[in-house]
């Protein structure tokens, strides 16, 4: 017996049709799957995370996560691309900063989640 399926089939309609009222659009759908991508890399997490606290330049982001700014710039192009980072440009550095509270909303359900099921 296989623990994850049932072992009796039965589709329950009142079940889907409650489930497929309540499910949003599928352009958010993807949209929700798109930002859990982007979030689902560890250095992305911990750019997010540093960002929350102050502004930081694609230099300092690269020290934080011991990459090349190269890499690190990638990073910051898949965030922004996503609308969770935002930037500015003071002279010739280029400082980058979180969107709105949203982002360090989501990550702080996702740390309360993975708190709870670690701890």
């Amino acid at each position: 017996m296989i623990d994850d399926i049932c072992e009796r089939r039965i589709i329950h309609e009142d079940r889907l049709a409650k489930a497929r009222t309540l499910l949003p659009v599928q352009a958010d759908i993807e949209g929700m799957s798109d930002l859990f991508k982007a979030m689902a890399d560890p250095g992305r997490v911990q750019i997010l995370m540093a960002l929350n606290v102050q502004e930081m330049c694609v230099c300092d982001l690269a020290a934080l996560l011991g990459v090349s700014e190269s890499a690190a710039s990638h990073q910051m192009r898949i965030l922004r691309n996503m609308n969770l980072v935002k930037n500015r440009r003071d002279g010739q550095v280029l400082y980058y900063r979180l969107v709105d509270d949203h982002v360090m909303q989501l990550i702080g359900v996702a740390h309360d989640h993975v708190s709870e099921v670690v701890g």
